[in-house]
């Protein structure tokens, strides 16, 4: 499959300011977007999401790499690359005394589309903003503001989508409704989707690829099921209800401490009986107070690449169940210990 977005070797580094030392946001990254594809690009706040996509647009000048947006090398043809790809933004970027038709044909105006051309009012009535067309931007509401964003983005008909974040804050109806346009614009027009969200739920739900950038590096890319896969593992969540003595662990099985007195295993392939797996492989001289396995997801297999690149330290993972058995077994611990100094 031809791609829509081609990537080598892509570094960005922001001069420091004063005493501070310069930034590497990019670190000679390397990516590949098929063309037809809802693809999910991932990673915490300052792993350098917003400024690939930034460079992408033409808002920030890479420092060094190669850059092809449908077939244009943006350094050659930086003005075809730009028309390829529409971005719908994080902020709101709207002046408040415009209307959403003529910010439509602002916007397409700006962009060279020919009057004859424009499709503002089929563009409103697809982001449900027809009944506002003549209202002032200044009074929408947040919701309908993000919907007019995505509008200014199809404006010039592109063949690429960038939606960064486009739910934070949103509805769950208006949220229901975005999907729906994007997986329209996706089958009925071929348009490629690219897709930042922290919403993981939606990443595993919508996007056919995901990537995952973390300190300016693709830490992983592949198809969202092949990478749901690769964590083929369950996870048994404990509370003991006595000291833990003696563990011992089969081979395979990582052990992690959380809070309020629960343990963590991560065990590969299916998990036949947990409860008596629990008792009889691991917690000898203890009994197992709860106990269960929990099925993979986007958000625990994204903590797994991160934690897996970490520096090497001892496995006390922040991962604690929330269950009030947990509670009432910590606090009881608190007042025996308390009344035996007494």
């Amino acid at each position: 499959m031809a791609a829509a977005i081609k990537i080598e070797g892509l570094r960005k580094t922001y001069a420091g300011q004063g005493a501070s030392a310069p930034k590497e946001a990019l670190k000679g990254v390397d990516l590949e977007i098929p063309q037809g594809s809802i693809f999910g690009l991932l990673g915490p706040n300052g792993a350098g999401k917003s400024t690939m996509i930034n460079i992408l647009a033409g808002l920030v000048t890479k420092t060094s790499g190669r850059v092809n947006i449908w077939g244009f090398d943006q350094d050659v043809n930086p003005r075809q690359s730009r028309a390829a790809i529409g971005v719908m933004p994080q902020e709101l970027n709207l002046d408040p005394f415009f209307t959403p038709r003529a910010a439509l044909e602002v916007q397409a105006g700006l962009y060279g589309v020919p009057k004859s051309d424009r499709r503002s009012d089929e563009i409103l009535e697809l982001v449900g903003l027809s009944d506002k067309a003549e209202a002032y931007a200044r009074t929408l509401s947040g919701g309908m503001r993000r919907r007019l964003l995505l509008a200014k983005a199809l404006v010039h008909h592109p063949q690429i989508l960038v939606l960064d974040e486009p739910t934070a804050g949103v509805d769950i109806e208006l949220r229901q409704m975005l999907w729906r346009n994007v997986r329209k614009l996706n089958e009925e027009r071929g348009m490629t989707i690219i897709l930042t969200t922290h919403y993981l739920e939606e990443a595993q739900e919508m996007c056919d690829e995901i990537a995952i950038i973390n300190h300016g590096e693709v830490v992983v890319r592949d198809r969202t099921e092949v990478l749901l896969d690769r964590l083929d593992a369950k996870t048994l969540v404990i509370v003991p209800e006595a000291e833990v003595g003696e563990v011992s662990l089969p081979k395979g099985v990582e052990m992690a401490q959380g809070p309020m007195g629960s343990w963590r295993f991560l065990m590969p392939g299916p998990i036949p009986a947990p409860r008596r797996c629990c008792r009889q492989s691991m917690l000898r001289g203890s009994r197992s107070g709860m106990c269960g396995p929990r099925r993979q997801t986007l958000r625990m297999c994204l903590f797994r690449l991160r934690l897996q690149r970490r520096e090497p330290r001892p496995a006390t993972v922040g991962l604690g169940a929330s269950s009030n058995y947990a509670r009432r077994n910590t606090r009881a611990k608190r007042d025996q210990h308390a009344g035996s100094r007494q």
